[in-house]
């Protein structure tokens, strides 16, 4: 095998299993936790405790952590700011931050790279199309994972704005029933398991720290980037400096969620028309005409056949 490819197939092998481990990693604070059981438990020294590590954390985190924070050094502090908002509007999946999405994008972007490679390889391609396919598999495969966080903000703030008229009918009963808000919200949190109810949580957790509950609140609406419950914090706030009644708007926000939401369903029903339209176009009608046109078809050449 040709040495160089021996190389690359190192460097997807090594990808690979960075990858495996970045995305099969424990928590942080599961980690704090453990070495500090260690610690207290048995009285190790902490080199012990650090020798005793798995490798992938004494050796490949420090590593990718080092190489991170020198790929977000060379970046403007803008693009730093509008990745970490979208990690924030994604839910910081997997606990990425901003250097570890830029050490993430390298590593698909090698794997990529390496596959294309290796691809044209079998086929027998001359070099300069090789390492032209292993820099265009570079290319994308650092674009992959910008189109899933894109995706994945999209999904979670779809699952917030599906999720907020029954968490603001819960709200509103259990406010009418004698609660007070924060009580309420503990409700909520227990009540649904979704991106809505985390997003509560946090709240929760700020105010019990002693953040202010409409600073905690206007937070929220602002991290979300969901324009719906961004309305929702708004009404809040306004009715907490007005002195109205919290019970009465929840009321009223309740309402205008669920007519909102009717009326989504009612233009995608809308929309249904037009998007069936093409897949009719190019699925069904050609089998249709198959069918309808085919023993015609078979008559007319047998009759010439005959002929």
């Amino acid at each position: 095998m040709n040495p160089i490819s021996l190389v690359f197939a190192f460097i997807a092998a090594g990808g690979f299993y960075i990858a495996f481990q970045a995305m099969t990693a424990k928590p942080r604070q599961d980690l704090i936790a453990e070495r500090l059981a260690q610690y207290r438990d048995h009285n190790l020294t902490l080199d012990e405790i650090e020798l005793s590590l798995p490798f992938s954390e004494r050796f490949i985190k420090p590593a990718l952590e080092r190489l991170g924070s020198l790929l977000t050094s060379r970046m403007a502090k803008n693009r730093q700011l509008v990745i970490q908002n979208k990690l924030n509007l994604a839910g910081r999946p997997y606990g990425l931050s901003v250097n570890g999405f830029e050490v993430l994008k390298v590593i698909a972007g090698i794997i990529v790279a390496v596959l294309v490679f290796g691809l044209t390889g079998v086929m027998g391609l001359q070099t300069l199309f090789k390492f032209g396919g292993l820099g265009l598999g570079f290319a994308v495969g650092r674009y992959l994972p910008d189109v899933w966080l894109n995706n994945k903000m999209k999904g979670r703030q779809k699952e917030i704005r599906l999720a907020l008229p029954n968490a603001l009918d819960l709200l509103t009963i259990s406010v009418e029933a004698g609660l007070g808000f924060d009580a309420a919200i503990g409700r909520l949190t227990e009540k649904f398991k979704n991106a809505l109810s985390d997003e509560f949580a946090q709240v929760l957790n700020e105010i019990r720290l002693g953040r202010p509950r409409l600073e905690a609140l206007d937070d929220m609406g602002r991290r979300s980037g969901v324009e719906e419950l961004h309305t929702f914090i708004q009404a809040l706030i306004q009715s907490e400096q007005l002195g109205v009644g919290i019970a009465k708007v929840l009321r009223i926000q309740s309402e205008e969620m669920r007519r909102r939401r009717r009326q989504r369903a009612e233009e995608q029903a809308a929309q249904a028309p037009l998007k069936m339209l093409f897949p009719m176009i190019g699925c069904i009608f050609p089998t249709l005409f198959i069918v309808l046109m085919g023993p015609a078809v078979i008559i007319i050449i047998h009759t010439f056949q005959h002929k």
